[in-house]
């Protein structure tokens, strides 16, 4: 059974992810070794990225040794070769890493102390297989924060029918992920403003990389994933975010308002460990 704690709300939660973050960062650097933080652009992580800057200040916390390792981008053809989307497109996940993840965190951690662009990891079109080299060659990433889709269980752009081998690749998107992005990037007003193209690691990038998975799932629209998620046993393709059942020292992060009724809840009796946890 996957492990599920139960926050107030998406702040809440948020700021015990945060704090686990900022820990694993500080032991990391105490031994001199770099802190690889797994990344998904969009909703539900955001409330984590907020709350780890307003750490990153209180704590004074150098982040030299962080590595943000993204899980995809959207993906578009130039002269037949593909490429990444251009960042300053709204709809941009490194875009989106530049502005959401990076900037506040540097922000807080102040010159000289923060994350240089070099160390933001996306992969490339290019070469996508390389990606899952190289943070293979850094050691893995020290924690993977995973989202999933509301209404196909996508996880980056893995969507239904992914296999549970598939590493860093190109994909096309189907249109039920590109209906959920929608609602992800509330600048595309249509359907077919949506790119049919992305790059995004594969599931067994997920399994072989990450030391721990903690999968963000706040807010109402995330109820039928809570339910599907916290009820695997193992890998369902028809679901690809139940891949967390098969994740190291995975667990499931949810809120007052995703979380699943209670006769069909799967929440730990163990007392709560984080202060802004409630009993459930």
């Amino acid at each position: 059974m996957i492990d599920m704690t139960l926050f107030a709300d998406a702040t809440h939660l948020g700021r015990a992810l945060a704090e686990e973050i900022a820990d694993g960062i500080t032991a990391a650097q105490s031994q001199g070794l770099d802190y690889l933080l797994g990344c998904p652009g969009g909703r539900s992580p955001r409330s984590t990225y907020a709350e780890l800057a307003h750490v990153v200040a209180e704590r004074s916390l150098d982040l030299s040794n962080v590595i943000i390792v993204m899980m995809d981008d959207y993906v578009v053809e130039v002269d037949g070769q593909p490429q990444r989307i251009d960042p300053r497109e709204h709809c941009s996940v490194e875009g989106f890493a530049l502005t959401e993840i990076l900037a506040p965190l540097n922000a807080a951690a102040g010159p000289g102390r923060g994350i240089t662009p070099d160390r933001l990891w996306i992969p490339d079109p290019a070469d996508p297989r390389a990606y899952d080299a190289r943070i293979t060659s850094a050691g893995g990433i020290d924690l993977f924060i995973l989202a999933s889709g509301d209404s196909d269980g996508h996880i980056a752009f893995n969507a239904p029918g992914a296999p549970r081998d598939s590493r860093t690749r190109i994909v096309e998107l189907p249109e039920s992920t590109r209906r959920d992005n929608l609602g992800t990037f509330p600048n595309f007003h249509h359907l077919d403003e949506v790119p049919t193209l992305g790059i995004s690691v594969g599931i067994a990038t997920i399994l072989d990389v990450s030391k721990r998975a903690v999968l963000v799932a706040p807010g109402t629209s995330k109820r039928e994933a809570v339910s599907r998620i916290s009820a695997a046993k193992d890998y369902e393709p028809d679901w690809p975010a139940t891949v967390l059942a098969l994740c190291r020292h995975a667990s499931l992060y949810v809120d007052s308002q995703s979380a699943p009724s209670p006769e069909g809840a799967h929440l730990p009796t163990r007392a709560p460990t984080g202060r802004n946890e409630v009993r459930t």
